[in-house]
């Protein structure tokens, strides 16, 4: 259920299950429904009001079982003896702002552990959830995936907690977009060979690149708005083109 921790886009369903015995669990289709039910009744969702549509509306409820999740996807995307090496593409963000390292590990790494099944489900959320779980760390940062900021959403924010703020850890905005290789006319074995800067001068790319660009920018100013010079904000716009290769650019 990663969709679970897209805050833009919470989880829906028309209504609860209600039968949990053993030949359920072991025998039943694990649809959304079943398997939201039977999330909320462990009490990993809970419920959050209705839609317009007047469906069962559910989010994630704190920062602990957010952090469960984080933690569980990467488990199961990543193998053990990779942990260590994601773990210091994201520590280059967070004391540098440096994105390459955390870039080429999702495209050598948690890109290839993904199925190719999943180009079916694959668009910007897909992408967002892979930057999301590498860098979910609630223990320094405030980590919020589609904050409001004045009635808009930026993609990923990563915001110092306020009782580290005297420390070297930096800010980051990521605002992502994603572009088929059907799109681009290209296999996926040109897109992993072709040199990254050939492949963002490509006109989709480019155009890709500058919607994301514009979004990163008008919450990048609302942000220093709010926090001043306490902010130490490294902003990025990111295509992802399929599951092969990222092109980004550092505002």
């Amino acid at each position: 259920m990663t969709t679970a921790l897209d805050e833009a886009n919470p989880l829906v369903i028309d209504t609860l299950a209600q039968s949990f015995g053993v030949a359920d669990v072991l025998d039943q289709a694990k649809d959304a429904t079943f398997m939201v039910s039977l999330l909320y009744y462990f009490g990993v969702l809970t419920l959050d009001g209705y839609t317009e549509m007047v469906q069962l509306r559910f989010r994630v409820p704190n920062l602990v079982i957010r952090s469960l999740y984080a933690e569980q996807l990467r488990t199961r995307v990543l193998p053990a003896h990779e942990q260590q090496t994601a773990s210091a593409a994201a520590q280059a963000l967070f004391h540098r702002g440096e994105l390459q390292p955390l870039c080429e590990f999702i495209e050598t790494t948690y890109f290839r552990a993904l199925d190719n099944r999943d180009y079916r489900w694959a668009n910007e959320l897909t992408v967002k959830m892979a930057f999301l779980t590498l860098l979910f760390n609630d223990r320094l940062y405030v980590v919020d995936s589609e904050p409001a900021l004045e009635r808009s959403y930026a993609d990923l924010t990563l915001l110092v907690r306020p009782d580290l703020r005297s420390s070297a850890l930096q800010d980051a905005l990521l605002e992502f977009k994603y572009l088929p290789l059907s799109e681009l006319r290209l296999s996926s074995e040109a897109a992993k060979t072709t040199p990254r800067e050939e492949l963002a001068a490509l006109p989709l790319v480019q155009t890709r690149l500058a919607e994301a660009t514009q979004k990163a920018e008008a919450y990048c100013a609302i942000l220093q708005n709010v926090y001043g010079a306490s902010l130490r904000l490294h902003t990025y716009a990111i295509v992802a083109l399929g599951f092969d290769r990222l092109v980004w650019v550092k505002l």
